[in-house]
């Protein structure tokens, strides 16, 4: 596979705080007591518990399913979760808006241009700035489990057409 070299900023570590506070927000979701069913509050508020979730297999990549969380991808920012099923890979792509990934559960392999590939467990991050291609792969026996945020209109764009 031919691939075209993007230079970006220099990727650098995490520092504690900012990994405290991803620990933070995984804990959260954890802490939350159960409910029923989602939840909606008069203010505009969500609470959806994982055993509720839509899930919906994407047209493109057969063994990932994934369920919108929040936001609205057409029009704006949006709020993702995904499961890939053991060795599941999603291929080389890139979107107009910047990524942000959450693993909440697995062993994912996150791969961007112009950087190391990053094995990823519980609790890791990935970033992945506008239209820099990347791809990962669940290295999990159980699958992976992962939030996935987008700043603005979702869009993806295939680097090569095998999926």
């Amino acid at each position: 596979m031919q691939r075209t070299v993007v230079k970006t900023n220099k990727v650098t570590s995490h520092e504690p705080r900012g990994r405290m506070l991803h620990a933070a927000i995984l804990l959260t979701f954890f802490l939350i007591k159960p409910v029923t069913m989602a939840q909606h509050g008069s203010n505009g508020g969500i609470a959806t518990p994982t055993s509720r979730v839509k899930w919906e297999q994407d047209s493109d990549v057969k063994c990932l399913t994934s369920a919108l969380e929040n936001g609205d991808p057409n029009t704006g920012a949006s709020i993702f979760i995904l499961k890939a099923t053991p060795g599941c890979i999603v291929p080389w792509h890139y979107h107009t808006a910047e990524e942000r990934l959450i693993v909440v559960h697995g062993h994912l392999m996150a791969e961007m241009e112009s950087m190391t590939a990053t094995p990823l467990e519980d609790g890791g991050f990935a970033m992945m700035p506008s239209k820099v291609k990347h791809q990962f792969s669940c290295r999990s026996k159980e699958g992976c489990l992962l939030f996935v945020t987008f700043d603005r209109t979702y869009d993806i764009f295939w680097v090569n057409q095998q999926k």
